[in-house]
């Protein structure tokens, strides 16, 4: 076997790294640095805490992180004797999707904004136009504006079983990071703070595929018309809510909801054209099949 010269190994060595620094240039000029990050850091905390990596992309549109979630079962509803109204645990089977691994910001929404494509949120609102709440979840938004935004950044609001898979795996978990109750590391709620905090706060409290705040900080409009009584008539593949109704659907908790009301199977309901400032946004896109 012909030996390399010394003269060759520093010259692929150049080239090798010059490569990397044209990698990280290439990322920071398309704004991709800060998702990369976040990706790593995910698949670093999945790995310790025992649960499975996750296939992560990144929107160009907004430059969201987004989530894979495979197509399968899993189980879907409140525990038995949990809620007063409702039908218990059932089985259901999804279809894959991908889902925003964040709440979308401020800075996300302000871009559908600049786009002609979103409303501003609600006139009371002093968090979107502010640079230090870029990174906050966008708040006092309702459905149809929720739904505006899902659309822009090219998907869709998630159904509710779209978002109760990604938020309790397939484990039926209590809460995202398992059935611990809650404190302050992992999650924003209870009134502690009066007010939203980051997007990309709370890693402790992640869920088995690896998304945050999926309890506390806003609740998150869905895309299901509210029925009490919807899961004992409700399809096994791939339910979308009833037909019509009233009221929408929020899930997640907010900052002031309690520890009952932040868990996974917890639902809420409201009048899709109100605005409050613990309602946002997290969206879908369908996956190939």
């Amino acid at each position: 076997m012909a030996r390399i010269s010394k003269r060759t190994r520093i010259t692929i060595a150049f080239l090798g790294v010059l490569g990397v620094i044209l990698l990280f240039a290439y990322a920071a000029a398309a704004g991709l640095l800060r998702p990369l990050y976040f990706a790593a850091l995910t698949e670093i905390r999945l790995a310790r805490r025992g649960d499975s990596l996750v296939r992560i992309r990144f929107s160009a549109r907004d430059e969201m992180n987004q989530i894979y979630i495979p197509a399968g079962e899993f189980s879907m509803g409140p525990y038995a004797g949990t809620v007063k109204r409702g039908a218990t645990q059932h089985r259901v089977y999804l279809h894959a999707y991908w889902i925003d691994q964040f709440t979308v910001t401020n800075a996300m929404y302000t871009l559908c904004v600049k786009s002609r494509r979103c409303r501003h949120t609600a006139s009371y609102d002093s968090f979107l136009d502010e640079p230090a709440y870029a990174d906050y979840p966008a708040h006092y938004v309702n459905w149809y504006d929720a739904s505006a935004f899902s659309i822009w950044e090219g998907g869709r609001l998630p159904t509710e079983a779209e978002w109760e898979k990604a938020a309790r795996g397939l484990n039926a978990l209590r809460y995202p990071w398992g059935n611990t109750e809650p404190d302050d590391t992992l999650l924003n709620f209870n009134g502690r703070y009066g007010a939203p905090k980051s997007a990309y706060d709370y890693w402790p409290g992640m869920s088995p595929y690896g998304l945050l705040n999926m309890a506390g900080n806003v609740q998150q409009w869905v895309a299901d018309w509210y029925a009490a009584d919807y899961y004992s008539y409700s399809p096994y593949e791939n339910p979308t809510g009833p037909k019509t109704g009233n009221l929408k659907v929020l899930r997640g908790g907010g900052y002031w909801d309690t520890s009952k009301e932040v868990q996974t199977f917890f639902r809420f309901r409201h009048d899709p054209a109100s605005a409050g400032a613990h309602r946002g946004i997290r969206c879908v896109q369908d996956a190939a099949q």
